[in-house]
């Protein structure tokens, strides 16, 4: 089955240690072993959690001599920003339609009886 971009990026931010990887990368790059340090997880666990992040697109990893620097690659929250905007106009949209329907106690939106 093919995973999207979108269902990546939903899963690796379902996951609230890769949140807190994140949160920690928002505040500058690092590397894996920095990251690893307040986690009660091996490093390969930590690892594997920036595997997922990388794979959605959310971190970059890049080998600088013997260390691993992460950095966060926010244009991944591209498509999740677009797709909540688009449910949230549309959900407020009908909410406020079924809040004038009943409101007005008519069945109608516009009011007229």
């Amino acid at each position: 089955m093919v995973e999207y971009t979108l269902d990546r990026v939903f899963k690796a931010l379902a996951d609230p240690t890769r949140r807190a990887i994140l949160d920690r990368l928002a505040a500058g790059e690092a590397t894996v072993g920095h990251l690893s340090e307040p986690f009660p997880l091996t490093f390969a666990a930590v690892s594997k959690h920036l595997g997922v992040l990388e794979r959605a697109g959310l971190v970059i990893r890049e080998a600088r001599g013997r260390e691993r620097v992460c950095r966060i690659d926010p244009a991944a929250l591209d498509d999740a920003r677009a797709w909540l905007e688009f449910h949230e106009r549309f959900w407020t949209e009908r909410l406020n339609a079924l809040n004038a329907l009943v409101g007005t106690g008519s069945g109608k939106p516009d009011g007229s009886r």
